[in-house]
């Protein structure tokens, strides 16, 4: 397994490596110690999924707060989206900067996204299924977001113009001028 830093040195990318032959291929897609001596030493506790029915579903950005805060690892089993993460620890030198990666189940690639950081995605074609495990259990008590669209972030989501498909609640998330100091800077 290939794992690379990006534009944001935390977030991790990383490649399985796939063995084919004419059956198919076989890919170990999540290996804990190759990840540790990346620098991700995370323990996961729960794996979630979700299937997005039409391209241009967004979903984020989400974070939870401390003590609940999440590390993910996330992967795409079909379909394809833009995986992005943007720095909301206050005091970072890329607070506020994000990365934008395209996943999908034909390349097989996954992204780390620490604790402090925004999460969300875009799906690229319809019927998208996203796998994701988090190191601490989902808390409704400790959910919070940051709006998908707020300029000062930049974000490309590739929609092309057509209106994303929305929750009702990513319409409402601050934007992060508003974003109060969840998370600091180590």
């Amino acid at each position: 397994m290939q794992i690379s830093d990006t534009t944001l040195p935390e977030v991790k990318l990383i490649q399985p490596v796939r063995h084919g032959d004419a059956r198919g291929y076989f890919s170990e897609v999540y290996r804990e110690e190759a990840l540790a001596k990346a620098g991700v030493d995370v323990h996961f506790v729960q794996e979630n999924q979700s299937l997005s029915a039409a391209a241009g579903v967004v979903r984020g950005l989400h974070f939870q707060l401390a003590p609940m805060a999440q590390a993910k690892l996330v992967r795409v089993v079909a379909g394809a989206i833009l995986d992005v993460a943007v720095d909301i620890r206050r005091g970072s030198p890329r607070y506020g900067k994000h990365v934008a990666v395209a996943l999908s189940a034909a390349d097989g690639n996954q992204l780390f996204v620490p604790e402090g950081f925004a999460h969300g995605f875009c799906t690229l074609e319809p019927n998208t299924v996203v796998i994701y495990k988090v190191n601490r259990y989902w808390s409704l008590e400790h959910e919070r977001g940051l709006l998908w669209n707020d300029p000062a972030l930049g974000v490309d989501w590739r929609l092309c113009g057509s209106e994303p498909v929305l929750s009702e609640k990513d319409r409402h998330y601050p934007v992060l001028a508003d974003l109060p100091a969840h998370f600091t800077y180590k």
